[in-house]
């Protein structure tokens, strides 16, 4: 994983640029892990914004991913639903063409980070979830266990196509 301090960081990509400041986001991630009240909230926003910009991810995303499912996995308080999200959405998108070739510095703790995925949702299964959480922690497992399909579905699941799937409407 690598260290918030590397330099490496400056040398990879996300959404705006360089990812030299994809660090500091992650720091204040660390004391910022309690479910958000808004979808504009930092560090989420910026992180989304950056990482997994209209669908597209870069090799800033896969630094990244380890770093969160390591501060999922070390708080014990609720989380915000985007800890299971926004890996399972960075995996969807490698996985569907919408991201450069995972940098070989990254490999290793990336697809580590992804497969654990699962222990998080395990983690965390005795907290009170919303729909947004429960969809999102779905996509998670789905994406540790490699039903990209499935995940994909449950990131763009909502109540109102859920309601049409419940009443069998698919025109």
């Amino acid at each position: 994983m690598l260290a918030f301090e590397d330099h490496r960081w400056g040398e990879l990509q996300h959404a705006y640029g360089r990812a030299a400041n994809v660090p500091r986001l992650l720091r204040e991630l660390r004391l910022a892990t309690s479910p958000r009240n808004g979808y504009q909230e930092e560090p989420w926003y910026s992180l989304w914004s950056s990482l997994c910009h209209q669908g597209d991810v870069y090799t800033a995303s896969y630094a990244a991913v380890p770093h969160i499912v390591k501060i999922a996995t070390e708080t014990r308080t609720p989380i915000d639903s985007s800890f299971f999200q926004l890996p399972a959405a960075i995996e969807v998108a490698r996985r569907t063409g919408h991201g450069p070739e995972i940098p070989t510095e990254c490999g290793e703790d990336y697809h580590r980070a992804v497969a654990n995925l699962g222990e998080i949702v395990s983690l965390h299964r005795n907290e009170a979830w919303d729909q947004s959480m429960l969809l999102s922690a779905m996509a998670a497992q789905a994406i540790a266990k490699g039903h990209v399909d499935v995940a994909e579905a449950m990131l763009n699941l909502d109540s109102d196509l859920i309601a049409k799937i419940n009443r069998l409407e698919f025109n």
